[in-house]
Order: C-alpha cells, then sequence, then structure tokens
C-alpha cells in the first residue's frame, strides 16, 4: 500500500479474505426493567478472554506455563469464543506456551489466539521478524495491535501518520496471505478519536480493507464513560463489514457498563479478563460481562447450559494464579448472594428475589445466610436449615444470646463457618467427642551460637488429651507454635482417627483487635482448613495468642472430623449419620 493512499476502503482489498461477518444489528428489544424482550431476536456476542496476556501484566500476578495451560482448559470449560494465549516471541514463557499447546490442549469451544503487533516503521510487512514469527505461532486467528491515537504515532513512534495507516494495512495483509484470521486492536482508540478521529478512522479503515475481521477499539487509559463509548462505537459501526469489538480498562470503574454500553451500540466481541485481572485496575471483568448481557439484556455469549460454571470457572481461575478471589465480586463472589441483617434473611424467607437480582444457582453460586451480632432469629432459622439442624425456639434464642455475646468479645462468625457450626450443633445438645483436652504446653528456645554461628529456633508443643476414656500425651516440634501443637495433637489422636491424615490447614491469619493496647491486645485468629470434600473457617480469641490460635486450631480439627467420619456423627436429633 502507497503512502499517498489516505483512507482505503474495504472493497479495495478483500478479494483474499474468507466470508464477511455480518454486521451487528442493533440493539436487541428490551423491557424497562433491562429484561429481553421475548419477540426480540437474539443477539450473539463473541467472547475473548485475555487473561493469558493482558491479565498477566496484573502486579503480583506470575503464571507457570502449566499454569496458562491450566487456566486455558478452565475457559474452555466455560465456553469462551476466544482464548489470547500470548506473544509469540516476546518471551521463553510464550514461545513455550504456544509450542505445547497444540499437544496439551483439547479445545472443545474457544480458539487460540496469538498476540502481537504492526509492522515496524520503515520495513516491508514480510521483513518484520516479529510479524513473520507470528504468522508461524500455529494459531488460525491472531490479533495485532496498532497505535489509533496520532499522538502516540508522533511522539512515541516517531514516524507519520501516513505510515502509522500503511503499517496497519501491510500487517494485516500479509497474515491475511498467510491464511491467518485477524483481529485487529486499536490501542487508545477512544482517546484518538476523540482527538483526531480522521486519523483514529484512518487507521481502523486501513485494517478492514487489508482483511481484518473484527476491529477491537480499546479504551487503553480506562478513563471513557459509558455515554461516550454508545456514541463512538454507533458511529464506527455504521456501514461498516467487519465486526466490532471493544477492549475496556477499569481505570474508572466503568469497563463492565462500557462494555454493554458498546454492544448496544452493535459490537459483536467484548474483550476482557476472568475475575478483571490486568495491570492497574485491571480489564473488563468477563464474569459480570457475560452475566449481564445472557441474563439482563438477552445477548447470548457462551453455551446457554454453561452459565452455571460461571462461578466454579472463577473461583478456579482465582486458585490456579494465587490471588484470593474477591468475596463482593458481582455474580461469582461468595458474599453477594449472603444475607446478614435480619430484616433482609427474614424477606428472603418469604420472597426470595426481594434481595436477590438473580437466582444465584443460574450462575453456579448460592445463597448464604451470614450469622452475626446483627442477626435475627429469622436469620439463625435459615442458616440452620440450610446446615441441615433443627433448632426449637429456645435453642435459638440461646445461639443468639451466646453469638451477641462473643461477637462483642472479638468472635467474627460470618468469617468462621466452621466455628458457627460447631456453636449452632452445641445448642440443639451435641456435644463432641472426639477428644478432650487437659492441657497444654508450647516451649519456643532460641540458641545464640558464637561470632559467625546463626541463630537457632526451635518450637515444642505438648498435648494432654482425653480420647474415650484415655489419656494420651504427645509431644512435637514445629516450625512455629500452631504447627507445633498441630502435630502434637494429631500425634496424639492420630492412631484413633486415620481420617486426620486428610485434614490439611491451608492458611493461618491473625489479627490484633484492639492496637492501643499494644502487645497485650486481645488478637483474633483465623484458621482455613480443607479436605478433599470441603473447605472451611473456624476462629479463636484471646489476649493470648497462643491460646486464641488453639480455640481456632481445636475447631478446625472438630470440624473436620466430624464430617469425615460421618457414620459416627450424631444428627441435630441424636441419631448417627
Amino acid at each position: 500500500m502507497s503512502a499517498d493512499v489516505s483512507r482505503p476502503k474495504a472493497s479495495d482489498a478483500l478479494r483474499s479474505r474468507g466470508p464477511a461477518r455480518a454486521p451487528a444489528p442493533g440493539s436487541a428489544g428490551e423491557h424497562a426493567d433491562g429484561g429481553a424482550a421475548d419477540e426480540a431476536p437474539a443477539r450473539r456476542v463473541e467472547i475473548y478472554d485475555t487473561t493469558l496476556r493482558d491479565g498477566s501484566q496484573q502486579e503480583g500476578l506470575s503464571l507457570t506455563v502449566d499454569d496458562k495451560l491450566r487456566v486455558a482448559r478452565q475457559l474452555d470449560h466455560l465456553g469462551v469464543a476466544y482464548i489470547e494465549g500470548g506473544w509469540p516471541g516476546a518471551n521463553p514463557k510464550d514461545d513455550e506456551f504456544f509450542t505445547r499447546a497444540p499437544h496439551e490442549l483439547d479445545l472443545t469451544t474457544a480458539t487460540l489466539v496469538a498476540f502481537g503487533s504492526t509492522r515496524r516503521a520503515g520495513i516491508r510487512a514480510e521483513d518484520d521478524e516479529a510479524l513473520v514469527r507470528l504468522a508461524s505461532s500455529g494459531t488460525q486467528v491472531v490479533c495485532i495491535v496498532a497505535k489509533a491515537w496520532d499522538r502516540h504515532v508522533l511522539d512515541a513512534l516517531r514516524t507519520t501518520l501516513d505510515e502509522a495507516v500503511n503499517m496497519a494495512f501491510d500487517s494485516v495483509q500479509f497474515l491475511r496471505a498467510a491464511g491467518l484470521r485477524v483481529f485487529f486492536d486499536l490501542e487508545h482508540f477512544f482517546d484518538g478519536y476523540r482527538a483526531d478521529s480522521g486519523f483514529a478512522l484512518r487507521v481502523l479503515e486501513a485494517a478492514e480493507a487489508g482483511g481484518a475481521e473484527v476491529l477491537v477499539l480499546c479504551d487503553t487509559n480506562g478513563g471513557t464513560l459509558p455515554d461516550e463509548v454508545a456514541r463512538v462505537v454507533a458511529d464506527v459501526t455504521a456501514d461498516r463489514s467487519a465486526g466490532i469489538g471493544v477492549h475496556f480498562h477499569n481505570d474508572s470503574g466503568c469497563a463492565v457498563a462500557s462494555s454493554l454500553a458498546a454492544v448496544r451500540s452493535g459490537a459483536v466481541q467484548v474483550q476482557g479478563c476472568i475475575n478483571s485481572y490486568g495491570e492497574r485496575a485491571g480489564n473488563a471483568d468477563l464474569c459480570a460481562v457475560i452475566a449481564n448481557l445472557w441474563l439482563k439484556m438477552g445477548v447470548k455469549t457462551i453455551p446457554e447450559d454453561r452459565l452455571e460454571r460461571l462461578t466454579p470457572v472463577a473461583h478456579h481461575v482465582a486458585e490456579l494464579v494465587n490471588i484470593p478471589p474477591s468475596p463482593q465480586q458481582p455474580y461469582v463472589g461468595s458474599s453477594v448472594f449472603a444475607h446478614k441483617a435480619g430484616l433482609h434473611a427474614s424477606a428472603i424467607a418469604r420472597l426470595r428475589d426481594a434481595y436477590e437480582h438473580i437466582s444465584p444457582d443460574l450462575v453456579g453460586n448460592g445463597a448464604r445466610f451470614v450469622v452475626s451480632e446483627l442477626a435475627g432469629r429469622s436469620t439463625l432459622a435459615l442458616k440452620a436449615a440450610e446446615l441441615g439442624l433443627s433448632l426449637d425456639s429456645a435453642a435459638l434464642t440461646r445461639v443468639l444470646e451466646t453469638l451477641k455475646h462473643l461477637e462483642h468479645e472479638g468472635y467474627h462468625f460470618e468469617v468462621a463457618d466452621g466455628s458457627l457450626e460447631l456453636l449452632m450443633r452445641a445448642a440443639t445438645g451435641w456435644e463432641q467427642d472426639f477428644f478432650h483436652l487437659e492441657s497444654f504446653r508450647v516451649t519456643t528456645d532460641l540458641y545464640t551460637g558464637s561470632e559467625g554461628v546463626r541463630e537457632a529456633l526451635t518450637t515444642d508443643a505438648t498435648v494432654k488429651v482425653h480420647v474415650a476414656g484415655e489419656r494420651m500425651v504427645a509431644t512435637a516440634e514445629g516450625n512455629g507454635p500452631v504447627h507445633a501443637l498441630d502435630a502434637a495433637l494429631r500425634k496424639a489422636i492420630g492412631a484413633r482417627f486415620p481420617e486426620l491424615a486428610g485434614i490439611h490447614l491451608t492458611d493461618f491469619r491473625v489479627r490484633v483487635l484492639d492496637t492501643s493496647k499494644g502487645t497485650a491486645a486481645v488478637t483474633r485468629v483465623l484458621i482455613d482448613s480443607t479436605s478433599a470434600e470441603r473447605t472451611w473457617s473456624t476462629i479463636g480469641v484471646s489476649e493470648n495468642i497462643i491460646q486464641a490460635s488453639w480455640k481456632a486450631l481445636e475447631d478446625s480439627i472438630v470440624y473436620g472430623l466430624l464430617y469425615a467420619t460421618a457414620g459416627q456423627v450424631p444428627d441435630s436429633n441424636g441419631a448417627s449419620r
């Protein structure tokens, strides 16, 4: 393409292109409350996940190649249309991923995409090493990025606007000639359109003329608001043979809203990340995008029968990337269908949608009734029913009074489901009979050697317990007081309860409740535990951190044994289950 061609037409360069994507229809008819009208034709929007590239730029997020392969399998299990695997040639990790992916990924729904950029200024596309490497990445679809803001072209690339247009056309045409489907990311498009719409459109139309299948408008700075997005996308989609996609960052907190506004204006592809991963404030959260489009706007995204996988996949990916999921994350967070205040719980008991905008089952989540000092009898009754416990009026009163007293001391049962269940079981008359503590002792020795010799720290714990009338004494070492206590208790009762081998402590957290008292302050200890079937949290509170730790540890072991020895555990009516 010669430099004097300012605004190429798509019809001039579609000779080698496959079937054109149909222009997106207008927004599907909707009711005033946001629900899709029954008579409106269903639209479909492609979901393009870029967690493995853009998402991995989040601070603190680092994926191995094995991690990337596992995340890709989960995204395919969810049913997204495209998975952007990374940038071939950018680093050894991405090179290894694209080498292994064809043999180790059996994608059934998603198509793998390789990412790259246009050719460099001043050289031919076929001579650009990165572009040639992208063409041989082994994927059927590639996505390349180009500058759409004149300021970036002039100041960052330090080339002419005409050359930037040529770079777009030449690169897409080169990749199309190699038999690849091409998506085209227009970086900083909304800022560029605001500053010089003529140039931004020239780049877009050059990519379209070169044969790009989808033109992706990127809000790279994340500062564009949804009303402007709707207007710009509507302007750009007019008379366009290629589909329009969008890619939003969340710096203004509008990435999801902007994605929905873009779809209303005709966008046919939404890029983003599962769980909103990404640098700075992250990318558009695809969990919310998918759910909102399907359930609120009647727009098809992933297969309908996979909507219920949304929550488990979001949590599974969070585990793979080693970032705790946000409990307040829309649709998939553990707290978004949790009801704490007694008034809410009372209403939910009568009318499920009083405080739930959708049925949580639709996205694989579930309602929870969180018990705290704010709880009323309705909340407790619902929680008891959730646990399969039968609490009469007197028992509910006892639990409520005990709960309020303990939370005044510093307990926080809404984050300690294991301890809460034990408390409620006790109100039915149940007593744990796995073991009973007589005493424990913890000793920490610090050995300071002579000059040049490193310090040595050892911790020993001795636990004396009674099991079925037999006194057990055991001593064990650990890398700290809690580890030593856990090891000693397991040593003491492990022969009687081999199920302990499948119960593991996964996290230990301490919070000082009254910092004004310094080292004499009350401390709250939370312990997370897991088995093959479930996870749970337990709590302990005391002015002595070792005592608080023991309380949380004891509850953790008792709760684990409660379910691990299911045949020996009495239910709320005293029968074994």
